[in-house]
């Protein structure tokens, strides 16, 4: 396709070719998602605009003549700050073939494009973007058609295929543990120790779960866990109150770092365990003492363990990903038919409005020479006509659009009936 033609296009700056850091730099919360699509609304205005920022990507999908990506990233660097813009440009990737973006806006959607092979949390995320261009009304037809035909390929993925089964990151198998261990219990209290990165994405998790609504963050650095805590709206622990807190809780998630355990074998010995207390130990090396099971109603569970859980799983998954790029295909094709048939609208309504135009003036020159039934017959007998009229050229026209060779009918239509002159 040639770039000078609207079309839907995308700009992204991901984990293939960002690092952590500046993924962090360019990541957008809610609001300033919002700042920028309203920054580029101003500059650019695109017919279409979506932007979907999570921990492993940054991603603008629009649909406009040109290809914008300058513009857009010097939106997001004005929002965050960024002075660099040629760092952004260096990691950013342009896809300016609209088939190339839609697909891509799938397999990410999806989840075949994420760092953890049919990621659970990837969806709800792009829902929540989709909602935010929508408030924004910053979404045409076409961007509405795709994301709902999106939308229903995921339900196919979860009704069809085992893509989205079970847990295959560490911290979202440690949030499924916890589940497990604690279906018995009406209130549990969870409590996660140690808030890099695994321990902040296992916070994540664990706020999503409906379950759990006591849950406590407990870090060495007490700032940090009152950062996420009031964030997340959870309970932060100063560090100093650590044993206090695993006194109480039913389930210590711990993901702290260290040349001894942090949990050794004396301190648990002093714990007063009713029944059972479950350490989900994700620490290399251990922070769970190895000799803690020895000690009465302390169970634990290291990181080889959920590994073995999340390598099932992955393989499951990926076992999927035909079953799932096929779901895509299928649904691509569905769209790119309605896509092609959104190019002969216009002319349809012409043709329609050029029609009507010619009953009106045929019905004003004869209706005052009938009585009000003859009217209202003609009224309808000229009505079915006219849609017989239309359909007989809309039908041709259609099936063109689905072979790709529209433009002619198109060209012999507007001849027939000047339809330039119509507004569409």
């Amino acid at each position: 396709m040639s770039t000078t033609t609207t079309q839907l296009r995308a700009l992204s700056i991901t984990y293939r070719k960002a690092d952590v850091a500046l993924r962090e730099l360019v990541a957008l919360s809610d609001e300033g998602a919002r700042n920028a699509m309203v920054r580029l609304k101003d500059v650019v205005d695109p017919a279409d605009l979506l932007i979907l920022s999570t921990c492993n990507r940054t991603e603008v999908y629009y649909t406009s003549d040109q290809p914008q990506s300058r513009a857009i990233l010097q939106a997001i660097a004005f929002q965050n700050n960024i002075t660099d813009l040629e760092l952004l440009l260096a990691s950013a990737e342009e896809i300016n073939d609209q088939r190339e973006a839609v697909r891509r806006l799938f397999q990410v959607a999806l989840g075949l494009d994420s760092q953890v092979v049919g990621d659970l949390q990837i969806i709800n995320q792009v829902k929540q973007a989709y909602q935010r261009t929508a408030d924004l009304q910053m979404a045409g037809p076409f961007l509405h058609r795709l994301l709902h035909t999106i939308f229903f390929a995921s339900k196919r993925v979860v009704q069809e295929t085992s893509f989205r089964d079970g847990a295959a990151s560490t911290s979202y198998a440690a949030v499924e543990l916890a589940e497990e261990l604690t279906q018995s219990l009406i209130q549990p209290r969870v409590l996660i120790v140690g808030l890099g990165e695994i321990g902040v994405d296992v916070v994540r998790n664990l706020a999503d779960k409906k379950r759990f609504s006591d849950i406590r963050v407990c870090n060495r650095t007490d700032s940090k866990a009152e950062e996420l805590a009031l964030e997340i709206g959870l309970m932060p622990v100063p560090f100093a109150n650590l044993w206090a807190e695993v006194q109480s809780a039913d389930v210590i998630i711990s993901s702290v770092s260290g040349s001894f355990p942090l949990f050794g074998h004396d301190d648990l010995a002093k714990l007063e365990v009713i029944s059972h207390k479950f350490f989900i130990d994700l620490s290399m090396p251990r922070s769970v003492a190895s000799t803690a099971e020895q000690v009465p109603g302390i169970l634990v569970y290291n990181i080889d363990q959920l590994q073995q859980r999340t390598d099932a799983t992955l393989e499951a998954r990926l076992a999927a990903v035909p079953q799932v790029e096929e779901i895509i295909d299928q649904a691509l094709g569905d769209f790119d038919d309605w896509s092609r048939e959104m190019i002969v609208s216009p002319t349809i309504n012409r043709l329609k409005q050029a029609l009507e135009q010619i009953r009106q003036e045929e019905l004003a020159r004869h209706v005052k020479q009938v009585s009000d039934h003859e009217a209202e017959l003609i009224e309808k007998v000229t009505k079915s006509m006219m849609q017989k009229v239309i359909k007989l050229h809309v039908v041709p026209l259609k099936a063109a659009c689905k072979r790709g060779d529209a433009d002619e009918l198109i060209g012999v239509l507007n001849d027939l009936f000047n339809l330039e002159h119509q507004e569409a």
